[in-house]
């Protein structure tokens, strides 16, 4: 299968703003993001629960599906099985569950089932804690008991269809994805596995295509994704005989 690239576009408020290991670091225009060039676009609401109206992100991924001509994978705030089929109807294609998948894992089963698994992606978020990685929630702010790995089997064992790994230490570093986290990961799964926090440059993906294995490639950072930065990126890739979309 061919591999895929992959932007990661997060909203704060209803603006779009890159971010830095999990917190809102610098504000964007949408004008900046090439629907068009690019393999798949991630949509996630990042607003603090506390703070956030949903009305606002729902404007937000409306407007984007009208624009957009590759699958679009929406997620933020999702609690419900009611959230996930208005997200479909505005628009998406797939829906990303993070915090909702620990806290009631049922609803995986249960949204897989109706909508399809090849539908459901789940996120998870971690971080090296000492000589391990453990999982964490809410936004990066809460530690949960797990290894990303262990979750990663349970969640495709109650039917999720794809994974999106991210490391928080290399959220917007630009240092290069976590191959070590990545790779533990995809060894313990059969599902697709997305990998995100760090890419900085075109040789990052190559290595997280090569070294963990993964069947796609993400980055938050919006510069990527010029029309012409983008088709650097598939060149670059081809050199290294890597083929995608």
């Amino acid at each position: 299968m061919r591999k895929r690239v992959i932007t990661v576009l997060t909203f704060n408020h209803g603006v779009l703003y890159r971010t830095k290991v999990f917190n809102p670091d610098y504000r964007y225009t949408a004008n900046f993001v090439d629907a068009w060039s690019i393999d798949e676009i991630v949509l996630i609401d990042i607003t603090r629960p506390e703070e956030r109206n949903p009305n606002v992100f729902y404007s937000v991924v409306s407007e984007f599906s009208k624009k957009c001509f590759v699958p679009m994978t929406v997620g933020g705030g999702i609690r419900a099985i009611d959230d996930i089929k208005r997200y479909l109807d505005l628009g998406a294609d797939k829906i990303v569950i993070n915090t909702i998948a620990l806290a009631q894992p049922t609803l995986i089963t249960e949204a897989a089932t109706k909508f399809g698994k090849q539908c459901i992606v789940v996120s998870i978020d971690a971080r090296r804690v000492g000589s391990t990685y453990q999982v964490f929630k809410n936004c990066g702010r809460e530690p949960v008991n797990l290894t990303p790995w262990d979750l990663g089997a349970q969640v495709e064992r109650l039917g999720a269809g794809e994974i999106l790994i991210t490391s928080i230490d290399r959220d917007g570093s630009l240092e290069g994805y976590d191959n070590e986290l990545n790779k533990l990961v995809i060894s313990n799964v059969s599902i697709p596995v997305i990998v995100c926090g760090g890419a900085g440059k075109w040789q990052d993906f190559v290595d997280a295509f090569q070294i963990a294995g993964a069947d796609a490639v993400a980055t938050t950072n919006v510069y990527h994704f010029t029309e012409r930065s983008i088709i650097s990126a598939k060149q670059y890739l081809q050199q290294n005989q890597i083929y995608v979309r």
